[in-house]
């Protein structure tokens, strides 16, 4: 039986071959060499002579080394073998006679001279990242830098989770009834979280990251706002459902947002966990901040009763001020707030993911 051969395509770099054989939906693939110098080459394809069996053999003009990168596609085998020396070739075969099956490829074909400015352009491309590279290590406090902040972000993942998993546990066994007492079993660790989470307004100020230090300080300072002033000072609030609403927003956000981060600081990318911590604010940021203005209308009757935080006016103009007209100004800088930080939001996805389609080739 005649032996079918494929036609193959070839072209060289300095330092390598690259060969495409025109086969489709090839399988039972088989390539090897022989004395670093043979290729043989057989599968099972579609071809010149339609779906056959095609195997051809090519002995180099000089030796290669033994490793061979190969990808098969549904319309072409391609085949990746280094030069044993860095040099160009006048031919591919040892033969002069080139086989009738073998032809340039012209799609990949460099002439001498265009495949040295290649070469020269790759070396400087080597050359300024490790130029990059070595003013990067020149910060002799980078390693700690990084070890801080992974441990911060480490700290809070596992304190925010414990409150997510504490109430969607308590949720699933106890229904509405978890949601009246949902201060008195997470508050603890919620203060934790939030007093820890005002170094996120100090990192960018000392240089530690290159977010901005205005956003930072609405988030904290809002939160704590509620946290501490609403929730923490009125026991009436304590028992309320909206306890668990903002607890729970504030918590599934940050399980997505701190162990991005924390990988980010060993140069790690979970691609599903980025689109989360990039995607799942649009919903539950404006969701968090309706429950937190809930929040604080369901106080005010509370303040106004308790004068608590009232501030001391002069006889003529009445006892004191109700901390609760304090709070109706609040909630006009509140949904301020959220516009700022939801427009700063959207511009570090919308960067981002421009910046991701700009690496595709």
């Amino acid at each position: 039986m005649q032996m079918l051969t494929p036609h193959v395509f070839w072209a060289q770099r300095h330092g390598e071959i690259l060969l495409r054989v025109d086969l489709s939906d090839a399988t039972n693939l088989c390539i090897s060499l022989q004395e670093n110098k043979t290729l043989q080459f057989k599968a099972q394809g579609h071809g010149a002579k339609g779906d056959n069996e095609y195997e051809f053999s090519l002995e180099f003009l000089e030796p290669v080394r033994p490793e061979i990168n190969h990808k098969s596609t549904q319309r072409q085998v391609d085949i990746k073998i280094r030069k044993q020396e860095e040099r160009w070739w006048d031919r591919l075969t040892l033969q002069q006679k080139r086989p009738v099956f073998l032809a340039p490829d012209f799609d990949r074909w460099l002439e001498e001279s265009d495949a040295e400015m290649e070469l020269q352009a790759k070396e400087q491309e080597k050359i300024n990242k490790i130029s990059v590279e070595s003013r990067v290590r020149e910060d002799p406090f980078l390693g700690l830098k990084k070890g801080y902040l992974f441990m911060y972000n480490l700290v809070q993942f596992l304190g925010f989770s414990w409150i997510f998993v504490n109430m969607t546990v308590r949720l699933f066994i106890l229904g509405q009834d978890s949601f009246y007492d949902t201060f008195h079993t997470t508050a603890d660790m919620m203060y934790f979280c939030q007093i820890m989470a005002v170094l996120e307004v100090i990192n960018p100020l000392l240089g530690l990251v290159k977010t901005g230090v205005i956003p930072a300080m609405i988030q904290i300072a809002g939160r704590n706002v509620i946290l501490f002033v609403i929730f923490g000072s009125l026991e009436e609030m304590q028992n309320k459902p909206a306890v668990f609403f903002v607890f729970y927003l504030w918590s599934a956000i940050e399980i997505f947002r701190y162990p991005f981060y924390m990988l980010a600081c060993i140069g790690t990318e979970w691609k599903l966990l980025t689109w989360l911590r990039y995607s799942l604010w649009i919903p539950l940021y404006p969701m968090g901040v309706i429950a937190e203005a809930i929040a604080v209308i369901q106080s005010l009757p509370i303040f106004d009763e308790t004068r608590l935080f009232s501030l001391p006016l002069p006889a003529v103009l009445g006892h004191s001020l109700s901390f609760s007209y304090t709070l109706q100004l609040y909630l006009v800088l509140m949904f301020l707030g959220l516009f700022i930080n939801f427009r700063h939001l959207y511009k570090q996805r919308k960067r981002r993911y421009r910046l991701r389609k700009r690496k595709v080739p």
